[in-house]
């Protein structure tokens, strides 16, 4: 019987191929699920092994501690280049947008709580 190993809902494409690449070098038989038509379920990736669990699972983490490391890496080096955007740099980019964003959600938050401060009066 087949048993799922992972999720694939959030994950980027260039994940999925290494960990598929990952997988086949080491040879874990697996199968993928896509995505519903609608993409209310998840695909995911199936081992058809269960004996293989924990071999994929200890790939796999140890994978995903490498790819942590990479994108801090790559964060930190940004960061000191000054290249890496701070929330106040992307409000000061487009003002404007930000100013309709803030009114939209301000005139929803109003129409939601509206009928409760009606209500106490």
């Amino acid at each position: 019987m087949a048993i799922r190993l992972m999720s694939l809902r959030g994950v980027p494409e260039d994940e999925l191929e290494e960990i598929c690449k990952l997988l086949d070098k080491n040879k874990i038989s697996y199968y993928e699920t896509p995505a519903g038509n609608w993409f209310i379920s998840a695909g995911a990736i199936w081992l058809t092994d269960k004996n293989q669990l924990a071999q994929a699972q200890k790939l796999l983490s140890a994978y995903q501690h490498q790819r942590r490391q990479q994108a801090r890496e790559k964060y930190n080096e940004r960061r000191q280049k000054g290249e890496q955007q701070s929330f106040i740099d992307r409000i000061l980019d487009n003002p404007l947008q930000f100013i309709a964003y803030l009114i939209i959600i301000l005139f929803v938050l109003y129409i939601s709580l509206k009928p409760f401060i009606d209500f106490g009066q």
